[in-house]
């Protein structure tokens, strides 16, 4: 946690907020899940935990809500800014819109958003390095796979998820220049990113056609995936939270995206009088992304694979290896 809150520290555009300050004994924190819910065992379930960790470690109590419908959000955001909720943490790039109108309504009350920006005095916006973690596991994935094909599944079909995508063919590229990455997004739409079946469709596609490791970064649809890879008796890469204990044994690693850490942050800052606006950027060098190992994939992932992704690892915090960001640049080279 103190190399989290180093790297924010170093991450974050410094401005006061103008939103009124919180106290301990005033801060009412909230969430807003994006589709999926919030047991999605990926993004949505990464922002729980950190607010239970929160409320366990502090024993402020916090409120919730998941939506159902686009609709949803911006009426979310509402009911709990005129409710005095505050920080109120929108998760999901697809609440930006809804965010800004109801935080230029709101200017005493705080606001964060994952996964966008929303530039306003009251914001707090906080996005991720997805690619370099994505890196790090298209590293493994070559390294395990002994056909030389392996797969990606994405959710919705949005830049967000093309820089997963991307930065997993960097890696996977980086240890076999020749091997096949096949690609498939779920959807267009929200509901890509709470559709199993579908996601199990594509992954046995990807599998049919030789794949033995598969990479999805689709929110609960990747519930679908790992479980028709471990059906397979090949293995699946998690995203997000830790997956590894989802398929023990089949699923090789997960790529960590630090929500939970974000999300207490939030709330931590608001309570001690420390809130900040502007954007933070959360990459390797800041502890924001990663691999995450534990007594379910320990078997599976050699000490070789280990320092080869560790090196990468060290080499991009370093700046002497650049992953393609397809957020800024939309060709991926890999």
């Amino acid at each position: 946690m103190k190399q989290f809150l180093a790297g924010l520290l170093a991450a974050t555009v410094l401005s006061v907020g103008a939103a009124g300050t919180a106290t301990a004994a005033d801060i009412k924190p909230a969430i807003i899940y994006d589709l999926g819910g919030k047991f999605d065992k990926s993004f949505n379930e990464a922002a729980y935990e950190g607010a239970e960790r929160f409320k366990k470690d502090t024993g402020t109590e916090y409120r919730d809500f998941e939506i159902q419908s686009d609709a949803q959000r911006e009426q979310a955001l509402r009911r709990f800014a005129r409710a005095g909720n505050s920080p109120i943490i929108a998760m999901s790039f697809a609440q930006a819109t809804a965010l800004e109108k109801v935080a230029k309504d709101f200017p005493d009350i705080k606001f964060a958003i994952i996964d966008s920006v929303v530039d306003l005095p009251n914001v707090r916006s906080i996005t991720f390095k997805e690619e370099e973690g994505s890196y790090l596991v298209g590293i493994l994935a070559a390294m395990k796979s002994e056909t030389g094909k392996v797969g990606f599944v994405g959710g919705m079909d949005i830049p967000l998820i093309r820089k997963f995508s991307c930065g997993y063919k960097g890696g996977v590229k980086s240890v076999k220049a020749d091997d096949t990455v096949f690609e498939n997004m779920t959807g267009t739409t929200g509901a890509a990113w709470n559709d199993p079946v579908r996601g199990g469709e594509l992954a046995k596609a990807q599998l049919d056609q030789g794949a033995d490791v598969v990479f999805h970064a689709a929110g609960g649809t990747g519930i679908g995936v790992l479980q028709a890879v471990a059906d397979a008796g090949k293995y699946g890469i998690g995203v997000d939270s830790n997956q590894n204990g989802l398929h023990p044994g089949h699923v090789l690693t997960s790529m960590v995206k630090r929500v939970d850490n974000a999300v207490y942050q939030a709330f931590e800052d608001a309570k001690n009088d420390k809130w900040t606006n502007g954007t933070v950027v959360l990459g390797l060098k800041e502890d924001g992304v990663g691999y995450a190992m534990d007594e379910n994939n320990a078997d599976l992932v050699t000490d070789a694979m280990k320092a080869a992704a560790d090196k990468a690892k060290a080499d991009i915090i370093a700046g002497t290896l650049q992953v393609h960001d397809f957020s800024t640049d939309s060709t991926c080279p890999y």
